[in-house]
């Protein structure tokens, strides 16, 4: 089916036949009548399928009558990612050339002042991400009553990264009689709830089953070490061994991993360049210039790139971590093997990820290959380097003293002799026949008066027999004052009240 059986307009038409696009692609041809017809639409296809334009030449094509106003736009666009929302302003530049429309991009990291003078010039389409949508919002700066057709795309990335409140309060925001398009890549159960609040009567549209990889990508599980550095000298061979390695995107799923990651391959000859959400705006969008430019071969980056990029020539995608969600792997692996090309997906996996893989293969319906052996051979290739490194006696308990270098055997601590034990146990008996003796006078001193004598027999010290007497400036015990050298404290040593000396006179008997 072309282009012009789908009642787009002329002007569209011509955008369109000018890009160099003939035919739609399956969501386009479904989403788009529905669209025109101003019926509110669920579009579920995987990524790399032509959402973006499924929804934005339709609109181009009913935004042709009516006049915007400042402050109130007619059209809001949802996007989860500053990326996203960019790449669907250049969707509206492609093909609204033949339109004179008021486009405003609303995301964060840009000049509020910059953003508040274009919404004042009136806005026929807004595109925006929920934060900074609502920070303008309650400055006052923006209405949205005038909002005739509201898109949200990357449903279930919206999911993901917590904007799911924001959605719902936006959604309150637009008129009640609005054209609603909801599209997303998965449908998970909370999606599917979502859908059914914000949606009234919706088409649905659904070309591919959700969360199905693309026939065109080649997927290859890579088994390595837990250890960062044996994971990234692994990937660093996978870079070398690819000869069909155009460009290639390498995905962590922390930000900390993709700086760590991007310098270590920068220091090995690698051209690379890093994006993560912690970036400044500027250094995302020349990162990712240079990459589409093809001026950077590898983007090291978080899921900020997972979702909906349009670099339809991206040859491999190294997924250096297992996501932690199985959606996460689908559009991972999506931004390869775009619009009928041939991509190779790898993922390295080590013991740890067992669980992750198998959530993956059964969210995607297919066993993924091994490259170059599974687990087993690196658990085998593990052991064996332990066993070399364990020594010759082969003693891999906790606390055993590994042997030396030049192959003689360690000290040992030589074994407590005999007499060190008869001299301990003479002393526990001296302390305790000196505890005793200590009772009875105490109870002397208390009927006469005496002072307390001091015993001459001194118990042993603890650590004697063992490891030597303490040595000079170790650390006394706590809550004690040493007492003077040669004597023995008893009792309450020499630091017994004065009340307590006292004579204490029995009463007589009447």
């Amino acid at each position: 089916m072309p282009f012009t059986d789908l009642g787009l307009s002329e002007k569209v038409l011509n955008a369109v036949e000018t890009a160099g696009y003939t035919e739609p692609t399956p969501i386009q041809a479904e989403a788009i009548p529905h669209v025109l017809a101003r019926r509110d639409v669920l579009g579920i296809a995987q990524t790399g399928t032509g959402k973006t334009a499924a929804f934005t030449l339709p609109m181009l094509t009913l935004l042709e009558n009516g006049r915007a106003r400042a402050r109130m736009p007619r059209t809001l666009i949802l996007e989860p990612t500053r990326e996203l929302a960019a790449q669907v302003v250049e969707n509206f530049d492609r093909y609204g050339t033949n339109h004179k429309l008021n486009v405003a991009l609303i995301i964060g990291g840009v000049s509020f002042a910059e953003q508040d003078a274009k919404l004042m010039r009136g806005t026929d389409v807004l595109i925006a991400t929920p934060g900074r949508l609502l920070d303008h919002f309650e400055r006052g700066k923006l209405l949205l009553t005038g909002v005739e057709l509201l898109v949200i795309d990357e449903a279930d990335r919206m999911l993901d990264m917590g904007f799911i409140p924001d959605i719902e309060r936006i959604v309150k925001m637009v008129p009640f009689t609005r054209q609603t398009l909801f599209f997303s890549a998965t449908m998970p159960p909370e999606i599917e709830r979502l859908a059914d609040m914000f949606l009234h009567n919706p088409q649905r549209v659904e070309v591919a089953r959700p969360a199905s990889t693309a026939a065109t990508i080649t997927q290859r599980l890579v088994a390595t070490g837990a250890e960062g550095q044996a994971k990234r000298e692994r990937l660093r061979d996978l870079i070398r061994g690819e000869a069909a390695l155009k460009n290639g995107i390498i995905f962590c799923n922390r930000k900390r991993d993709v700086a760590l990651l991007q310098k270590s391959l920068v220091s090995h000859g690698f051209d690379a360049a890093a994006l993560h959400g912690d970036m400044d705006q500027r250094a995302r969008t020349t990162a990712l210039d240079a990459f589409r430019n093809g001026e950077t071969a590898l983007l090291v980056a978080s899921d900020v790139a997972a979702r909906g990029l349009d670099i339809p020539a991206v040859s491999h995608v190294f997924n250096f971590d297992v996501p932690h969600h199985p959606e996460d792997y689908v559009h991972r692996i999506g931004r390869t093997g775009r619009a009928g090309r041939s991509g190779t997906a790898y993922t390295l996996a080590s013991s740890e990820d067992s669980r992750s893989i198998g959530a993956i293969e059964s969210l995607i319906g297919q066993p993924i290959p091994w490259f170059d052996g599974d687990l087993s051979t690196v658990a085998a290739s593990s052991a064996e380097t332990g066993t070399r490194h364990r020594g010759r006696s082969g003693d891999t308990r906790r606390g055993a003293r590994p042997a030396r270098a030049s192959g003689k055997p360690a000290d040992r601590a030589p074994d407590r002799p005999a007499a060190d034990s008869a001299t301990a146990e003479t002393g526990a008996a001296e302390m305790r026949a000196t505890g005793e003796a200590a009772g009875r006078s105490r109870s002397r001193g208390g009927r006469s008066g005496a002072a307390t004598p001091r015993t001459e027999a001194r118990p042993a010290p603890r650590n004697e027999g063992r490891s030597g007497p303490r040595p000079e400036g170790g650390r006394e015990e706590r809550g004690r004052r040493p007492e003077p050298d040669g004597d023995t404290p008893v009792g309450l040593g020499s630091h017994v009240p004065a009340f307590l000396l006292r004579p204490v006179s029995a009463k007589k008997e009447k």
